[in-house]
């Protein structure tokens, strides 16, 4: 499964999943060229609009976007990486910041990702997030009574069983005005969270890294 690996100008809380397979696909988004400079990571692709940062040098990696578009250059990161044949995205420095918008901006680009086969990771502190929909999700509990909250992403979603959890749901009803699936906890090795029909924004808690 081909992979895509997106540095954006948000916090950068560190590596988690890391590039380097042959086939790997890596992109600094705007001022995510600053991202894969502190993780060492060099990208395929230069991207963005370059309004946060100064546009590096012209080159065949190199792709200027206009200022004024209807896709944020994390968005038209993840349309490059669909075009150029990608299954799996994960996204760094896609929340934190100084932007709450763009935080909830890229919760939804992990809803456009599912909706055209792929899935994507996004990254904050100690914590992803993944979108699911009508569909199940197995997660491996890796921390000791770690957090698990999920979403509803959109006006409705129904058929919610969450398994494995301190507080489990069956056939239960989320919706985008009350936030029922927040601060719940993984008990068993592996919990699952599944919707019937609907989309939900699932994340949970990760092992601190030891040095970032």
């Amino acid at each position: 499964m081909k992979r895509c690996f997106i540095f954006a100008a948000g916090t950068f809380y560190g590596l988690r999943e890391q590039p380097g397979a042959p086939d790997d696909l890596v992109i600094a988004a705007d001022a995510g060229y600053e991202t894969c400079r502190k993780a060492a990571v060099t990208p395929d692709v230069i991207l963005g609009d370059f309004d946060s940062m100064d546009a590096p040098s012209e080159g065949p990696g190199v792709i200027r976007l206009p200022v004024e578009k209807d896709d944020t250059d994390t968005m038209a990161a993840v349309k490059l990486g669909l075009e150029r044949g990608c299954q799996e995205f994960y996204i760094y420095g896609g929340t934190g910041g100084k932007r709450l918008d763009h935080t909830l901006a890229n919760l939804q680009t992990l809803l456009y990702l599912r909706r055209r086969g792929a899935r994507g990771f996004l990254y904050d502190d100690a914590f992803v997030w993944t979108v699911i929909e009508n569909e199940s999700i197995t997660i491996e509990q890796t921390v000791e009574w770690g957090l698990l909250s999920v979403f509803c992403l959109g006006d409705r979603a129904e058929g919610v069983f969450e398994q494995g959890v301190q507080y489990p749901l069956e056939d239960a009803a989320l919706t985008a005005e009350f936030p029922l699936g927040v601060s719940n906890h993984i008990l068993a090795s592996k919990a699952e969270v599944r919707v019937g029909r609907g989309a939900l924004a699932v994340g949970w808690e990760l092992l601190p890294l030891c040095s970032r």
